[in-house]
């Protein structure tokens, strides 16, 4: 199985690159950081691996696209989109920078590569695509506005390819995990729910992959507190945003 992985030298794609390193798979990790990148591909070819690494800005569209006519000269099996940045929680007004800056990493980057690629899964009426989104997208809070957004426009964004792309034997699926231990969730100071090690986090989307769940939402527990949330009148929303914002210190 060729597999490819964007944002893969650490956290949840450095650890996805290492479960799939088998001597049956032909992984393609792509990540700005070549050390980390070179580090992680070692360890997969060491698992006995057939690994191509490609370093490369995904906020760098042209270069994506670029690769993404590379990439479609052989079958494609499974392409996974886990590059993502986070801003952290802040109570104030987020600046553009940032919120242009996570709009590219976390949601146009994954057309500027996917563009290209997908008349090659259309034509080999096979292949899975994978954007890993987050539960953050279902409640926007506060502090994290930039963020939410982003990785709602993901959901809305995969939800419309796996219409598209279904009646040609393409599996689309969404991803929206919680709170799992890696670099961008290690930046935050305040108690995270239902918190996960990556080694749990990475069992569970692995599983929702193996299994083609077009939409994965976990843990369930924290899923059902939002979708409880969502359902409740405004006043009593508000009121929980804003005694959640108080326990941040936000």
């Amino acid at each position: 199985m060729r597999i490819i992985i964007t944002g893969a030298s650490s956290g949840l794609g450095e650890a996805l690159a290492l479960h799939y390193a088998t001597k049956e798979n032909q992984l393609v990790l792509i990540a700005r950081r070549e050390d980390r990148l070179e580090a992680v591909a070692h360890g997969c070819r060491d698992k006995g691996a057939e690994v191509e690494t490609i370093v490369a800005d995904v906020n760098d569209f042209s270069r994506m696209k670029e690769i993404g006519i590379c990439l479609r000269e052989k079958p494609i099996d499974r392409i996974i989109f886990n590059a993502g940045v986070s801003v952290g929680h802040s109570g104030g007004i987020t600046p553009f920078e940032d919120f242009e800056r996570l709009f590219k990493t976390n949601f146009l980057s994954i057309h500027a590569l996917l563009e290209p690629i997908i008349p090659r899964l259309i034509e080999q009426k096979s292949g899975e695509i994978i954007c890993i989104s987050s539960l953050a997208s279902l409640f926007t809070m506060p502090t994290s506005i930039a963020y939410s957004s982003s990785k709602r426009a993901v959901n809305a964004y995969a939800e419309g390819l796996h219409y598209q792309l279904k009646p040609y034997g393409i599996h689309v699926m969404t991803i929206l995990p919680g709170f799992i231990d890696s670099e961008m969730t290690q930046k935050n100071r305040f108690k995270m729910p239902f918190f996960m090690s990556t080694e749990q986090g990475i069992k569970r989307i692995t599983h929702a992959i193996e299994r083609k769940k077009i939409r994965y939402a976990f843990p369930f527990r924290f899923y059902l507190m939002i979708r409880i949330v969502s359902l409740l009148p405004q006043s009593l929303r508000d009121k929980i945003v804003n005694f959640t914002n108080f326990k941040k210190g936000a």
